[in-house]
């Protein structure tokens, strides 16, 4: 059986900061905050507590990298939008401006023919109802009107649907500011509920961190095949980011969150998959038992489908867990979240 050995890391400080402050990234919230926010710690362990909010705030994340998603995407939407409706409005004006040349011509000559009000009217198609009025227009005339009609319209089909997207950006981007406030809400509170701690717990916690962290020097991922050559080139990538920070929202290629290590790491094979857990769920080929998952598989975590990692092979997945921890090889029936399927690529 073949025994994985984690390259060394860039940066030894990682895993001295993490353990040490166990919530990357999260701003320290005041010490004084009314205990009333804070669950009990008699109730309940301050530990357990704080793994919960730290499942919470990861299962929290996915939707907010869907709502990012979104919002990115109706943003190039609109902004695809708004630059036709500007190389529309562009050539409406040089038709505009080919009109009013012809009407400036015919007044110098003795007046403006009623055809060339046409040409100028707030209601042209109203005009063009008459056939009168179109006979008196020549065919060059004719011909430039229907045109500058018919990018009129286009136009106002673009303008009317930028509107819409535009709405629709704004809805998205007040979402994605809510699902980020959760987040930080549920990790500040699990930074106060540490705080709570005796430094002898803080240790504790910290070292049971670093162990989890540490113990891919020594994982024995075994020797099975890669389920395909651009899953093995996946699951390379990944490997390299092992001790890698988790931090929420990030993509790499230093930090990441649990969909954003997988989507990174078909990226540098050249296969480009959803960014979330639940998308990334529903692509690919679903494999349904774990007897039939190959390293290079992603493995689909939780009943909402709201984390994601690679099968690293023997039982293992290499994965980006929670806040305070490292992209690590953890044991799947360890990690404390069900198993729901795998996807192939």
């Amino acid at each position: 059986m073949a025994s994985h050995r984690r390259p060394k890391q860039p940066n030894s400080a990682y895993a001295t900061v993490l353990s040490a402050t166990a919530v990357a990234a999260v701003a320290m919230s005041s010490q004084t905050a009314s205990a009333d926010q804070l669950p009990d710690p008699n109730k309940k362990g301050a530990q357990a507590q704080v793994d919960r909010l730290y499942e919470e705030a990861t299962q929290a994340t996915e939707k907010y990298n869907g709502a990012k998603e979104r919002a990115d995407t109706l943003q190039k939407e609109v902004a695809d939008l708004q630059d036709t409706a500007a190389r529309k409005q562009a050539g409406l004006n040089g038709l505009r401006a080919q009109l009013g040349a012809v009407a400036t011509a015919q007044y110098r000559s003795g007046g403006i023919d009623p055809s060339v009000q046409l040409l100028l009217s707030s209601d042209p198609e109203a005009f063009l109802a008459s056939a009168a009025g179109m006979e008196r227009l020549t065919a060059r005339q004719s011909q430039t009107l229907q045109q500058f009609l018919s990018q009129q319209r286009v136009l106002q089909q673009q303008q009317t649907l930028a509107s819409v997207k535009l709405k629709e950006l704004q809805e998205s981007r007040t979402e994605l500011s809510d699902k980020k406030e959760l987040i930080q809400g549920k990790l500040a509170k699990a930074q106060r509920l540490l705080n709570t701690m005796t430094a002898e717990e803080r240790a504790s916690r910290a070292a049971e961190e670093e162990r989890a962290n540490r113990s891919s020097d020594r994982v024995d991922l075994g020797n099975q095949a890669s389920a395909s050559q651009r899953a093995s080139a996946a699951f390379a990538a990944a490997k390299s980011r092992v001790g890698m920070p988790y931090v929420w929202g990030a993509t790499g290629p230093s930090s990441f969150d649990c969909s954003g290590l997988t989507s990174w790491a078909f990226r540098q094979a050249g296969v480009s998959i959803p960014r979330t857990s639940q998308a990334q769920a529903s692509a690919g080929t679903r494999i349904n038992s774990m007897s039939d998952m190959r390293p290079g598989d992603l493995i689909i975590m939780r009943t909402d489908l709201s984390h994601v990692g690679f099968y690293a092979g023997n039982g293992q997945i290499l994965h980006a867990p929670k806040p305070g921890a490292q992209v690590r090889y953890e044991s799947i029936a360890r990690s404390g979240m069900p198993f729901m399927w795998g996807v192939r690529f």
